[in-house]
This record gives structure tokens, C-alpha cells and sequence, in this order.
């Protein structure tokens, strides 16, 4: 899998233009730098093997309690 681009604070500027989000200049740069975490993230999350591994629904054996005192 190849490296992802990075999102520059220019695209973020157009993008956020373009749906019709006021960005404040000075914020572009923070949230190119957030997308691209977050975008690293799940690049990472994707990558795990979860084949074996229930939903986190499915509890085997599990006693429910029901926090009364």
C-alpha cells in the first residue's frame, strides 16, 4: 500500500471554499493537520486483522448486571 497524501492547508482552503465553509485563514493549517491524522488513523485501523475477533455485541458468557444497589 502505497504512502497517502497529505492534505496541504491550500486544499483544505479550496475544499472548504468549495462547500461553502467560512475557514478562517489562519485555522487551515490546524485542520490539514487534523484530517491528516485522523486519516493516518484509520489507514492503520484498516490494516488490522480482526478475522478471529466477535463484534463487540457478541459477549460469550458474559454476566449482564444491571447496577442496582
Amino acid at each position: 500500500m502505497s504512502a497517502p497524501e497529505l492534505l496541504t492547508p491550500a486544499e483544505v482552503a479550496r475544499l472548504t471554499a468549495r462547500s461553502g465553509l467560512h475557514l478562517a485563514v489562519d485555522r487551515h493549517h490546524a485542520v490539514a493537520a487534523t484530517a491528516n491524522h485522523i486519516h493516518s488513523v484509520v489507514s492503520l485501523l484498516r490494516e488490522l486483522d480482526f478475522a478471529e475477533t466477535p463484534p463487540a455485541s457478541h459477549r460469550v458468557g458474559e454476566e449482564r448486571s444491571d447496577a442496582t444497589v
